[in-house]
């Protein structure tokens, strides 16, 4: 029922930045929560950030705070992902996602289930 393209993915050299974007189809993006995860080779998928309905609230994992940025234009069905001060350990196929329930009161925790549809991913790398 809905469609999620993440681009802006690349390679890029450590302290570097990076922004993605996810274009979402349908009419209904602004009611739904939106998130970031990502999975590193030998990992397990992530939690990365994610963003309220409003675009109001948002939250990260410890490890991307102060680091990243997570926004949404819900004029352009689209939420972005500003990575700044890029790290090796960043290095990861990065997913969007949309959230399975409508207007959702609080993203202080989500988690993957929490997620019911997923974009195909971008990757990023980081060199040192």
């Amino acid at each position: 029922q809905v469609q999620l393209v993440e681009s802006g993915g690349g390679l890029v050299q450590a302290g570097g930045s990076l922004r993605l974007s996810c274009a979402a189809s349908g009419r209904t993006f602004s009611a739904y929560a939106m998130g970031w995860f990502r999975q590193a080779p030998g990992k397990d998928r992530e939690f990365v950030a994610a963003i309220n309905w409003s675009g109001g609230r948002t939250s990260y994992v410890d490890s991307v705070k102060e680091r990243f940025i997570i926004s949404r234009d819900n004029a352009k069905n689209t939420v972005y992902l500003q990575m700044n001060s890029l790290k090796p350990e960043d290095t990861a196929v990065y997913y969007c996602a949309r959230d399975r329930s409508q207007y959702r009161r609080s993203i202080t925790i989500m988690v993957q289930a929490d997620f019911g549809s997923w974009g195909q991913g971008t990757q990023v790398t980081v060199s040192s």
